[in-house]
């Protein structure tokens, strides 16, 4: 006994009434519960007019689904987001990877909350499906032909953007004295050859983890127009004897031939650590190869300055302190209320939002927070703002009521360093190094 054709008494009755809306959607709705998907495109081809952009992606998604992906595209409308998703997806597989990146981020643009990871990597090339290699014809298999040094060179050392002191939120103090103190010689090296007084030198700062130290360095950089190279304590350390020396040898050699220069040592005290406290003998030979490259006897300094920066300045040997080193020592204190406005201000620019937002109630209760725990609050609460978005399928701005929430569930991780530091500042404070941390803790918490 023959199975009886379910969809053929549906379409006489639709070829009679041509504009039945609901007799349409039966159609579709019964073809593909029946897996009968291409017969479905074949014949309402010639009613495209009638079906509404809900049918129409409906139906092209299920062609999409069987592989039918050129008779997809006869449905697919080219406005919507989701559409446009289907549309790229379409496209791709037949082998235009030029509209369907264009597609893609149509719909991305449209909605946010539609960006599939997995699509881009085959729009960009970085993966092939299996479908594609088989069926060279249909897919166009893209080679890393465009792939050039530069890019190379930035997996190697990512390329950062130029940034000054605009960029960096608050420290109005340090910065000032930075100005002074350093950039002036940079950018005035006639006066100061009148006064035989020479470009560069050695600036240590130091404060809690988070404050902005590395960012000034590199703001420091981009103010004076130098080169700078970001020391890193894996870049200097080496298991066999004399090789770390010969490394912060080059380095300090590299900044010399490219002057000016700005050489940055983050966590110093890993590379110049008290000596006393180091039990190798090759940790304090490394101690002696810095000390010597900062007095620059074998070598002239002259525009090279050497930033450095420490959570621990108690650990660093006291020999880097002396005059023609780090003669000058900066502590980088957590943002005062002003600067913490300043700095969210920064981390919201360019973020969707809606409705008034309260920084200043933010500044106000975020006394002791670091640049970083800022930057936490407006990262957890944009986490929200992404899951809802997931959620509802649309995107979901921040708003004043997320970030509050986002407030309730930080915390400060200054205090931890802002208690040790008091003590050392109380009971080892030996020449007055540390009067700026008994200044700040003074007025710490005051608006």
């Amino acid at each position: 006994m023959t199975t009886p054709d379910i969809l053929l008494p549906i379409e006489s009755t639709l070829n009679e009434n041509p504009g039945n809306g609901a007799l349409v959607s039966a159609y579709l709705e019964t073809a593909l519960a029946t897996h009968q998907t291409q017969r479905a495109g074949q014949f309402l081809a010639a009613y495209l007019n009638q079906l509404g952009i809900p049918l129409r992606l409906k139906l092209g998604r299920a062609l999409c689904d069987e592989g039918l992906y050129a008779e997809a595209l006869e449905f697919l409308p080219e406005e919507g987001a989701e559409s446009q998703l289907w549309r790229a997806r379409a496209l791709l597989a037949m082998g235009q990877r030029s509209e369907a990146t264009d597609a893609y981020y149509h719909a991305v643009a449209e909605n946010p909350t539609l960006e599939d990871f997995a699509l881009k990597s085959e729009l960009d090339g970085r993966v092939v499906r299996i479908d594609a290699a088989r069926n060279a014809a249909r897919v166009t298999s893209i080679a890393n032909e465009e792939t050039r040094e530069s890019d190379v060179m930035r997996l190697i050392q990512p390329e950062q953007r130029r940034i000054v002191f605009a960029d960096v939120g608050g420290l109005d103090e340090i910065k000032k004295q930075i100005r002074r103190r350093i950039l002036t010689p940079f950018q005035k090296p006639t006066l100061f050859q009148r006064f035989a007084k020479k470009a560069g030198g050695g600036v240590l700062m130091y404060g809690p983890p988070g404050c902005g130290k590395t960012l000034l360095a590199r703001a420091t950089a981009g103010e004076c127009g130098a080169t700078f190279y970001n020391v890193q304590v894996s870049d200097v350390l080496d298991m066999y004897i004399g090789e770390s020396e010969r490394k912060l040898h080059a380095l300090f050699d590299q900044a010399r031939r490219n002057k000016p220069a700005v050489l940055f040592f983050d966590e110093v005290e890993a590379l110049g650590g008290k000596r006393q406290y180091n039990r190798e003998a090759t940790s304090a030979k490394l101690v002696s190869q810095f000390l010597a490259e900062l007095d620059g006897f074998a070598q002239d300094n002259d525009g090279v300055l050497i930033l450095a920066a420490t959570n621990v300045p108690w650990a660093v040997d006291p020999a880097f302190r002396r005059p023609g080193r780090f003669d000058r020592v900066l502590f980088v204190p957590p943002p005062d209320q002003a600067a913490r406005r300043d700095i969210l201000a920064g981390l919201m620019s360019n973020r969707p939002t809606s409705g008034p937002i309260d920084l200043d109630f933010i500044a106000r209760n975020t006394s002791g927070f670091s640049g970083a725990d800022i930057a936490d609050v407006v990262e957890t609460a944009v986490d929200e703002a992404i899951e809802a978005s997931i959620d509802r399928g649309e995107e979901v701005p921040l708003t004043d009521a997320l970030l509050k929430f986002a407030l309730k569930q930080a915390r400060s991780t200054t205090l931890e360093w802002l208690s040790t530091a008091r003590n050392y500042a109380r009971y080892a404070n030996e020449g007055g190094q540390y009067d700026e941390v008994l200044d700040f803790l003074k007025t710490f918490g005051k608006p």
